[in-house]
């Protein structure tokens, strides 16, 4: 079993920057994929983006990518996603999930482990 516990999440004006954390414990090892979704009210959740965190490998969805950046210190368990350029648009409660693998990261349904959620408000 793997436990998330995410960070960092709070409230920013526009065009500004965040970043948040999600420490890992548990059965940890490097076949762990850890990724970062967010869900605003009334939408589907949708994938932000993903590390491996054996390799550091990272991978973005076409709608963030050049806006966000995943991250990983293996050393800590521990994943990040710096965010900048923000837009009230971006606004959405923000999970980490962890599972084993890294094919088809995008597809929140088939995550086993999720963090309890840090919300992000942008105005």
């Amino acid at each position: 079993h793997v436990q998330l516990v995410e960070s960092g999440g709070g409230s920013v004006p526009a065009g500004g920057s965040l970043t948040l954390s999600c420490a890992a414990s548990g059965n940890i090892d490097d076949s762990i994929v850890m990724a970062w979704f967010r869900q605003a009210p009334g939408k589907e959740r949708e994938e932000v983006a993903a590390v491996n965190t054996a390799t550091g490998n990272a991978y973005y969805s076409d709608a963030l990518k050049g806006r966000v950046t995943v991250s990983r210190d293996s050393t800590k368990n521990t994943a990040y996603l710096q965010m900048s350029s923000l837009e009230p648009e971006d606004t959405a409660m923000y999970y980490c999930a962890a599972k084993r693998g890294c094919s088809s990261w995008k597809e929140y349904r088939i995550f086993d482990y999720w963090g309890q959620g840090t919300q992000v408000t942008v105005s």
